[in-house]
């Protein structure tokens, strides 16, 4: 089956879809140009069909390594406008980081370590935090994640169609 063929098969995305899309995911990330694949991405990490982005990105990082859990908290954090986490007050950001003066700090690396140290409800809050000061954050991490296509699998079957039919619509 042509890549064209699985990806028409998602024209309308539907229960039925859902059920093969994990296979056919992986034959069209595969195929399909990184830039391309992290556009359809970041349209299903907006998409009014998935979960919001908060929930997502805590639901992904859950399921990520040590290292993929850092590599998204600092493409996420690391969009904020220097200062922008202090408002997180004394969550981790805060315990972590909360000494330096807000207005003048800038992102440090979180080491997989660190990451480690996150609840699920903590990535939640920062992803919530992070996109509505700076909407291009969604973007950053539809980019990290197509570095990452087994991990976006973790969106689930329905998520993995959405992300086919915004692929087949482009």
């Amino acid at each position: 089956m042509s890549l064209r063929d699985i990806l028409d098969q998602y024209q309308h995305v539907t229960t039925e879809s859902s059920a093969t899309s994990a296979a056919h995911y992986d034959e069209v990330a595969k195929a399909l140009p990184p830039s391309e694949l992290a556009r359809g991405v970041t349209e299903t990490l907006r998409s009014d069909r998935t979960p919001p982005f908060p929930d997502m990105v805590s639901g992904l990082f859950t399921q990520s390594s040590p290292g993929q859990q850092a590599g998204i908290l600092n493409q996420i954090v690391g969009g904020l406008a220097p200062g922008a986490w202090s408002s997180l007050g004394s969550g981790l950001l805060g315990r972590l980081f909360g000494s330096k003066d807000p207005a003048k700090a800038v992102w440090p690396v979180l080491t997989p370590e660190q990451a480690g140290q996150f609840s699920a409800n903590e990535v939640r809050e920062i992803a919530g935090h992070a996109e509505n000061q700076n909407p291009g954050i969604v973007a950053k991490a539809g980019a990290f994640y197509a570095q990452h296509p087994d991990l976006i699998k973790g969106i689930g079957a329905m998520g993995l169609a959405v992300l086919l039919g915004k692929l087949a619509h482009r």
